[in-house]
């Protein structure tokens, strides 16, 4: 029996160590099919339930170590370990893996797309703030350009043309393709008149243009064009008396005699009155005549209802009109006619100007055209003045000076033909004196007793 245990005893001993070698080959066996498991998890979807295999493998390792014995705990300790292994080589695969998974799934890119379009958004918004910016700074940049540099000036003379629009004469009185033009505008804004000087800026002529147009008036005579227009209006401004005696200076007879015993000054309303036939007209032609030497004052002459012939004569003669109608026309043109004239007159006298204004005659014109036309005249106080010379065949009304001429006396060749009489100056001591006034009235007086 002893023989019988004792060789039983190395059987048994043999088959368990035959027992514990299967069970440490299934350990490591079921390990290895863990560690399998946990490398198909980190490859695919089914990794994580795959990996559940492996850990129950790895339990039934720990349960084989119990059964077996503690020869099989290194075993069942090293195939939970390498098990363990497994899952955190999967655990840690798991992060990378799922952003694969966005990737396949288009996820990244879309991910990918709003990272591109958060950098493209910055970019616009830069590039918005610029657009928007930009105007913001167009008025900057406008500022920082050069000033551009300031035009030629041009100056000359004014020449006005009858449809309201002129011309600046550089080289006057000739015309000169040099010459600038004036538009109606411009003159009508700035008053102005046929020979007043003015300055401004030119443009160069457009296709259709010829001569170069004027940008703005810079003076007129020498003065701002500004402190011109805002003058105040003509019947607005301050009347005298006249003070100052216009010297004629004239060796002709009937002008002598019309210059010392009806003297007249700057701003007197003057008529040249008589019968048809009595010299009106030629006593008016001697006398503008010889007003126009002198340089201190603006003389201009319309004819209006005059004779034919005497168109001829004054377009002969070194005095020519600014307008002449004969008697033939209507009163309304020969009004229409006049009325220009007074008003550039009246323009000049406001802005300074000692101007003369002989009109012949003023029979043609309606009642209140002629009154306006005289009561034109008036000496302005601390400013120039308008003298209103006409002919008529009666006194209008409101003169300072009658020069009545005697139909009898030409009529005989008696010069000079002035009817004292009837003839006279208001306040002639303003501007002969008191002595000349005297003696003015003495003359009357003998002319009154010879009569």
């Amino acid at each position: 029996g002893g023989v019988v245990a004792s060789a039983a005893e190395p059987e048994a001993t043999g088959r368990a160590a035959a027992g514990r070698a299967a069970a440490g080959r299934a350990a490591a066996g079921r390990a290895a099919a863990g560690r399998a498991a946990a490398g198909k998890a980190a490859a695919g979807k089914a990794a994580p339930a795959k990996a559940a295999p492996g850990k129950a493998a790895a339990g039934k390792a720990a349960a084989g170590k119990a059964a077996a014995g503690e020869a099989l705990a290194p075993a069942g300790e090293a195939a939970g370990g390498e098990a363990a292994a497994g899952e955190a080589a999967d655990t840690n695969d798991d992060q990378p893996a799922t952003r694969r998974r966005r990737g396949r799934r288009g996820g990244r890119g879309r991910a990918g797309s709003r990272d591109d379009a958060e950098d493209t958004g910055e970019d616009a918004t830069e590039d918005g703030d610029q657009e928007r910016t930009e105007p913001d700074k167009a008025p900057a940049a406008k500022e920082a350009e050069p000033a551009a540099p300031e035009a030629t000036l041009v100056e000359g003379v004014v020449e006005l043309l009858p449809n309201g629009s002129g011309f600046l004469r550089v080289a006057p009185p000739d015309p000169s393709d040099e010459d600038v033009y004036i538009s109606a505008a411009q003159v009508k804004r700035c008053e102005l008149l046929s020979g007043d000087r003015i300055s401004g800026p030119p443009r160069p002529p457009r296709r259709s243009e010829r001569f170069p147009s004027l940008v703005r008036v810079d003076t007129i005579n020498g003065r701002p064009a500004g402190e011109v227009a805002e003058g105040s209006r003509f019947d607005d401004l301050p009347a005298a008396f006249p003070e100052e005696r216009i010297r004629v200076g004239s060796e002709d007879p009937t002008v002598k005699a019309i210059e010392w015993l009806t003297p007249f000054g700057k701003g007197s309303r003057v008529t040249i009155v008589g019968a048809s036939r009595a010299g009106k007209s030629e006593a008016l032609r001697r006398l503008a005549v010889a007003l126009a030497e002198h340089s201190d004052l603006q003389v201009s002459v319309v004819l209006a209802g005059v004779r034919p012939e005497e168109l001829g004569d004054w377009a002969e003669g070194p005095l020519q009109p600014v307008a002449a109608v004969s008697f033939a026309v209507s009163p309304d043109v020969q009004a229409h006619v006049v009325e220009p004239v007074v008003d550039t007159a009246r323009r000049l006298a406001g802005r300074g100007g000692d101007v003369v204004l002989l009109i012949d005659t003023l029979d043609g014109l309606a009642p209140l055209a002629a009154r306006k036309a005289l009561g034109a005249a008036r000496n302005i106080v601390d400013g120039g003045s308008l003298t209103v010379i006409a002919t008529a065949t009666e006194p209008v009304g409101g003169e300072t000076t009658v020069i009545a001429l005697d139909v009898g006396l030409t009529s005989t060749g008696r010069f000079p033909a002035i009817d004292l009489l009837r003839s006279g100056t208001l306040r002639p001591e303003r501007l002969v004196g008191d002595a000349a006034a005297e003696a003015i009235a003495r003359a009357r007086i003998e002319a009154a007793e010879g009569a």
